[in-house]
């Protein structure tokens, strides 16, 4: 026994003397920058910064490989103590959160069964999944187990629900989501994300010239959340109150409930909730990034150059708008007559924009007050210009020299510059788009006692929203439909008969399209004492002169200024364009979302160099996306907004349609499949006909 215990002493010593020797050889001294930026770190071990654990983070911050703010699981509070150590200064970061935009969940139709591992990685192995929708989530909750700080939870209809309050943006749940459909995303990359192929789209959001995420705002409002559906809109329009009264919201054309019912009034919704927001009589707050130190000159106060300078502004960057009339609004104020938009609407909206810090010039004229070479001697780094289209072409016949004779913009701009035209008693306007319905419904306000649209096509082909068409017709306006001027006659200086030919239409082109064409020896005098042409609109580029840097500016075969369609960048570099004067003519929420489009393109040639291109950017609807026929969907009447009675309405300028009452708002919210790519409420739809059944069985029951 007690050999046993020398020998195990002597074996002892020699370890000792060993490790002593090691100790000495081998030591290396631990850099005491390293300890304490450990110690300031929270020591969760997340991996969320990139690296594996706090102490390897601390050693990569010490020694300048990484920068003091990269750890995600402490915030602000943690990056500030590591600065500290380091000696520097933390400059705020704008916040990124992890969400998706799947909305399929439960509703979403399964392809076979699966009874293997509950991970999603693991069935996504399995033919890409079990769900039907290629870009969906599968539900398994792979994203909740991963998050270390449980900032993820499943919810009731097996759809991840993230919680912004613990989110710390470390991408966990973004590596291990194998559709790809989780991403980090701030205020800054919400504005200058546009629309993907690989995206759960609604066909309403695919169709939106703005992006907007019709469902999701549609939804606030169902549940009464108003504040949130406003703001959702103003991620992407920021002109609501204006858009919920004058577009022609072509996303209700491709409603998926209009298949096989009528569409949601969508447009009436977005006017609901803009109009509760006007009502509290305060502009909700809109985050706006830190400043960047860049200038940017926006020339053209209308709807693109608004919606660029709002954005540009929310990106960081300081923006002064030029405009040449009195206001700001351009067509939105000179072009749309009061009785669909009322200036002190659209003043409100315009200053909720203005308050976010911009800077604005009116009554100076492009090209005379003020240059290229100006706003670059004034420090502005980058141009967007967005004058519109204000020219209006000629209809090219005899007499329109003659006294009573107006071209529509014209005639529409002189009501809110003060000097409204005098008209007469018989007025004709010659066209058949909305500035033509415009005028003859303002003609009509004005005092005419027999106001005539001519127009050289049948009433099908007419491209004004159809819901101006029936208001005209409600209020009188008398249609005169395959007739085309040829001649004005006059006396004394003063128009008094208009000479014109009746058309017919040919067979259609390989287009579809069908041209209208003259009847030989079918002229018709038609006495009159004002003709307004409105048959089409172009830009006015007088601004451009010789040996100016304007002049370097390419102008297309159709006056309009040429840029590339990928970026809106112009021949200039530093100069960009979009809205009507580069497309044409077209409506105000196309001119809204080619004002987002050009501010993305602006802010990264000012911040990085280079503008990055859209990949898999989102232009034409996605085909499997458009059904044919809609299952599980029972009637339920749409909305209708009220309106002015028509005999009240013609005497006077007051806005003829009024705004849902918030019962009505929310039993359309309702209306509202909360469509997916392909997924969208079945059930919800029939208990929605059952209790709208028994409702009409009710008011049967009274009558009896």
């Amino acid at each position: 026994m007690i050999n046993a215990l020398i020998v195990m002493g002597g074996i002892g010593f020699i370890a000792a003397l060993l490790l002593g020797v090691a100790s000495r050889v081998f030591y290396v001294k631990e850099n005491p920058l390293i300890i304490e930026v450990e110690e300031a770190l929270p020591g969760a071990n997340c991996g969320g910064c990139g690296y594996a654990g706090c102490h390897a983070a601390a050693v990569a911050i010490a020694t300048g490989k990484a920068p003091p703010n990269i750890c995600v699981g402490g915030g602000p509070e943690v990056s500030e103590n590591v600065a500290a150590v380091m000696g520097m200064k933390i400059v705020a970061k704008e916040p990124e959160l992890a969400s998706t935009e799947c909305c399929g969940g439960d509703r979403a139709i399964e392809k076979f069964d699966y009874d293997g591992i509950q991970d999603c990685r693991a069935a996504n192995m399995l033919f890409g999944g079990t769900k039907l929708c290629e870009r969906g989530c599968l539900g398994f909750g792979t994203c909740v187990a991963s998050c270390p700080f449980d900032a993820i939870v499943m919810g009731p209809d097996r759809l991840p629900i993230f919680l912004p309050d613990k989110c710390r943006g470390c991408g966990n749940c973004i590596r291990n989501c194998p559709k790809g459909i989780i991403s980090l995303i701030s205020s800054t990359a919400k504005i200058l994300h546009f629309n993907q192929y690989s995206e759960c789209l609604a066909p309403c959001r695919q169709k939106c010239p703005a992006q907007i995420d019709v469902p999701a705002y549609i939804e606030h409002i169902r549940e009464g959340r108003y504040k949130e559906a406003i703001l959702t809109i103003k991620e992407r329009n920021p002109l609501p109150l204006t858009c919920g009264r004058v577009c022609p919201h072509p996303c209700e054309e491709i409603c998926r409930r209009g298949v096989e019912d009528e569409p949601v009034a969508i447009n009436y919704l977005k006017r609901f909730v803009a109009d509760w927001e006007m009502n509290q009589d305060k502009h909700l707050d809109v985050s706006v990034a830190a400043s960047t130190g860049y200038k940017v000159a926006v020339i053209g106060g209308g709807p693109a150059g608004l919606s660029c300078a709002y954005f540009l502004r929310r990106l960081g960057h300081k923006v002064t708008i030029y405009e040449k009339m009195p206001k700001l609004g351009g067509m939105l104020r000179y072009g749309i007559p009061e009785y669909r938009l009322p200036k002190k609407i659209l003043d409100w909206e315009i200053e909720g924009i203005i308050n976010l810090g911009i800077d604005v010039r009116c009554n100076v004229k492009f090209g005379e007050d003020f240059d290229l070479e100006f706003l670059k001697a004034a420090g502005f780094d980058a141009v967007f210009c967005g004058i519109g289209a204000w020219a209006s072409r000629d209809m090219k016949i005899e007499g329109e020299d003659l006294q009573g004779v107006w071209d529509g913009i014209d005639f529409l701009a002189r009501f809110h510059l003060g000097d409204p035209p005098k008209i007469g008693k018989r007025v004709i306007i010659v066209g058949g788009g909305n500035t033509a319905i415009d005028a003859a419904r303002s003609s009509l306000r004005l005092g005419a006692e027999k106001v005539t649209l001519m127009y050289r096509r049948s009433r099908d082909e007419m491209p004004a929203n159809e819901l101006e068409i029936v208001a005209a017709e409600q209020e009188g306006i008398e249609m005169l439909f395959l007739a085309a001027p040829v001649k004005i006659l006059g006396q004394d200086g003063k128009m008094i008969q208009v000479e014109y030919i009746k058309m017919r239409l040919t067979d259609p082109d390989p287009s579809g399209r069908r041209r209208p064409e003259p009847i030989p020896s079918s002229e018709t005098l038609i006495e009159a004492d004002t003709i307004i042409a409105a048959i089409g609109q172009f830009p006015k580029i007088d601004f451009i002169r010789e040996g100016k840097l304007i002049s370097n500016l390419k102008i297309t075969k159709w006056n309009t200024i040429d840029g590339k369609e990928s970026t809106l960048q112009t021949e200039i570099p530093y100069v960009f364009t979009g809205g009507d004067c580069f497309t044409g003519p077209a409506i105000a929420v196309d001119a809204i979302g080619a004002g987002r489009y050009a501010a993305r393109s602006i802010h990264f040639f000012l911040t990085e160099g280079e503008i990055p291109p859209v990949e898999d950017r989102q232009t034409k609807l996605i085909r499997e996306t458009l059904f044919e026929s809609v299952e599980g969907l029972t009637h339920v009447p749409r909305a209708h907004q009220p309106e002015l009675e028509v005999n009240y309405r013609i005497g006077n300028f007051e806005e003829v349609e009024h705004t849902l009452t918030p019962d009505a708002a929310k039993r359309e919210a309702e209306r509202c499949l909360k469509c997916g790519l392909i997924c969208y409420n079945r059930e919800l739809l029939e208990a929605m006909g059952r209790e709208m059944a028994s409702v009409g069985d009710s008011a049967e029951a009274k009558k009896e």
